[in-house]
């Protein structure tokens, strides 16, 4: 793509194209560009048609090339868009909230008076409306008082004060409305697939293909711990989906032939074969924005006790009006009163701050689904941490491969390959990178893949040796216990000493072939740099107890621990000890936060008070996950701390502003000292004033 260089320093680009861009063209290129450049960000702006990189020291030949490599029939097949773009909605507000504004200053500035009075007439009926129906249903709320403010204002000639008072809460319910879609498309793009690709099945066994090439009518393979990409019918297999996302279902789902899987929802077990029925953009995943605005997820406990508060404290600002009004026979007293009300700011700047901190934490790369998860990290005392891949380093390399029955190297390493494809995890993950390294390709050579979760992979295979015809082995690969004792493999005896001075420091993976050892995978998980410093963090900002749960031997997990410093260790675990472990903690009173990446990881995820998943784990992980950070860094769960305990001060500081703001504009009304106009527009101001500062950022940029 054409393009002129207009600006640039040592870290950043400014970058103007031929001509300006659509919405969709602006996200095709902005995703595109962000996967492909190695920009550490990369902005588009459409209006101007410019793009902004923003890279690391000899990251900018990088961007440039991948700016000239750019096409949008490109990025039309290789990027999937969510559902509903943040560009548009972000356009589409503000060019609402111009409109109002201009309209609102042309109405006041050039009609005449009998107009504008005919206008706000006309302009007050929904208002009307409304109070009338909580008259008609029995309720006290908010829209009585606004109906009555507005109708006493109108009734008594005062034109200007009901105008104003229609055109603050006309805006406030804008911004309002603003803000939500904005959190909730961000949430939405947040908890989007995330599946670059898939395999497809054909005529020539199965191809990894980027998933916008799949069209109705493919069939795709998806294994134990594979998220489903799209709505389809289940062509062969049998598997168990788990659907809370979409359905709201607590267990698993079985899936048989000719049964339905939607997309977003993940294989907890089994494998099956679905036909697309529906292609990208037409599923009925894309339609989770509506499930997600009428979830209650959204709503934290901080929002509901704050709407609650309001819609009590309705009657009492009705009474004080009329009370005011026996007292003083001053309608104009009583009216200052009534303009007055605590339930606005309350049920206005509450869900908005909630609402901006998750998109303060999805703009850091850390998507909450709900705002009760903020709160209970907030709130949380403990957190507990898997090991492998989340306090280890999110790329471990394979260190050494010791092989037993004369096996050779590079075989088994391409057998391991061709079998830990399948289930990717930071150990499996490593191996398969292994063998890209080293230039090892590799053929389906196995039958049907059967994952253990927590285990192991098990299969069948044939063509890699010098078997009889039809004839094939089976072949395991997972941890000792698996192996060992759940298997019942053996190591042979001529090699037993070797097997035996093996070195622990390094986690292992063991690869069987009809009951007999083949090799040992040595993995070196290095600790993550940055996680002792994280904990030291973490405790400063009133966490009280660090836990690490691990699967590994209890002398390389001792070792680890002691690295990082935790308080609590429990090595050798299995996926239900994580989450009794989690379950045992919540019960003793504790909050607690679960991290993981693994599918072993999901029962303790789906236990703790708040969840929370590595961005490049698991699916099923991300799936139960109440938040997911991303892999590069564990300081994002500093960053997530203290952006809920921002958002807790703030409600609170709100609490306090709303009621002793209100309360003395009351009083200043009852006493006769604050007309009825100036009670409304300091009332609004003051409520516009708190929602707008809800709606600012909580911590400073990094």
């Amino acid at each position: 793509m054409k393009a002129k260089i207009v600006h640039e320093s040592s870290a950043r680009l400014r970058v103007k194209l031929a001509r300006p861009l659509s919405v969709r063209e602006a996200d095709l290129m902005q995703a595109w560009l962000s996967r492909e450049s190695g920009a550490e960000s990369v902005t588009v702006h459409e209006r101007t048609g410019c793009v902004i990189f923003t890279f690391s020291p000899g990251g900018r030949d990088g961007c440039l090339a991948a700016l000239g490599r750019f096409s949008f029939a490109a990025a039309e097949t290789s990027v999937t868009l969510p559902g509903q773009s943040l560009r548009g909605i972000n356009r589409a507000f503000a060019e609402k909230l111009v409109r109002k504004v201009l309209m609102k200053a042309a109405g006041t500035l050039f009609l005449p008076i009998p107009l504008r009075r005919a206008r706000a007439a006309v302009h007050m009926l929904p208002f009307l409306r409304r109070g009338l129906s909580c008259i008609w249903r029995r309720r006290m709320k908010v829209e009585l008082l606004d109906a009555i403010s507005i109708g006493v204002s109108a009734f008594r000639g005062d034109f200007g004060t009901a105008g104003s008072v229609m055109f603050l809460l006309e805006l406030g319910e804008l911004l309002e409305e603003w803000t939500h879609k904005k959190s909730v498309a961000g949430l939405a793009e947040s908890l989007s697939l995330n599946v670059d690709r898939v395999w497809r099945r054909g005529e020539c066994g199965d191809e990894l293909v980027p998933t916008a090439q799949i069209r109705p009518g493919d069939r795709v393979v998806i294994r134990a711990g594979g998220m489903v990409p799209v709505d389809g019918v289940v062509f062969s297999g049998e598997a168990s989906g788990n659907q809370a996302s979409l359905t709201g279902e607590s267990i698993p789902v079985a899936k048989r032939p000719g049964g339905v899987v939607y997309a977003g929802t993940v294989v907890e077990e089994g494998e099956c074969v679905v036909e697309v029925k529906q292609g990208l953009g037409e599923s009925r995943y894309d339609r989770i924005v509506e499930m997600i605005e009428r979830s209650e997820k959204l709503k934290s406990s901080t929002e509901a006790r704050a709407a609650s508060l309001a819609d009590r404290l309705v009657p009492w600002t009705l009474a004080g009006s009329l009370l005011s009004l026996a007292l003083t026979r001053n309608v104009q007293r009583a009216v200052s009163v009534l303009m007055v009300d605590f339930s606005c700011a309350l049920k206005l700047a509450m869900p908005l701050a909630v609402l901006s901190a998750m998109g303060e934490a999805g703009r850091a790369h850390i998507p909450v689904k709900g705002g009760k998860f903020l709160g209970a990290v907030a709130e949380a005392d403990t957190i507990v941490f898997d090991k492998t891949g989340t306090l280890t380093h999110a790329c471990p390399r394979v260190a050494r491969i010791d092989t037993f029955c004369g096996k050779g190297e590079e075989d088994m390493l391409r057998l391991a390959a061709c079998l830990e494809e399948h289930f990717p995890h930071s150990m499996a993950n490593a191996v398969v990178e292994e063998a890209r390294r080293r230039g090892l390709t590799h053929e389906e050579y196995h039958s049907r893949v059967e994952y253990i979760v927590a285990h192991g992979v098990a299969s069948t295979v044939s063509g890699i040796w010098a078997l009889p015809e039809g004839k094939t082995e089976r072949v395991l690969i997972g941890s000792a216990h698996f192996i060992f004792e759940d298997e019942n493999c053996v190591v042979p005896e001529d090699e037993r000493e070797r097997f035996d001075a093996l070195p622990a420091e390094y986690s292992q993976l063991h690869l069987a072939i009809d009951g007999r050892l083949a090799a040992v995978i040595s993995i070196s998980d290095p600790l993550r740099g940055e996680a002792r410093e994280v904990l030291a963090a973490l405790r400063q900002l009133g966490i009280k107890e660090a836990v690490m749960l691990t699967g590994d031997s209890p002398r390389t997990a001792e070792a680890a621990a002691k690295q990082l410093g935790v308080d609590t260790l429990r090595a050798g675990v299995l996926p239900s000890d994580k989450a009794e472990f989690v379950a045992r903690r919540r019960e003793e009173g504790r909050r607690v936060i679960m991290v993981g990446d693994g599918i072993n990881d999901s029962p303790a995820l789906s236990e703790a008070d708040c969840g929370i998943a590595i961005s490049d784990g698991a699916a099923i992980a991300r799936e139960i996950a109440d938040v997911t950070i991303a892999a590069d860094s564990l300081w994002e769960l500093v960053r997530l701390r203290r952006i809920a305990m921002a958002l807790m001060a703030r409600i609170q500081a709100n609490y306090r502003f709303v009621i002793g703001f209100n309360a003395a504009l009351i009083a200043l009304g009852a006493a006769g000292i604050l007309p009825p106009a100036t009670s409304a527009l300091l009332h609004n101001l003051s409520t516009l004033g708190v929602s707008l500062h809800s709606m600012s950022r909580l911590t400073e940029k990094d």
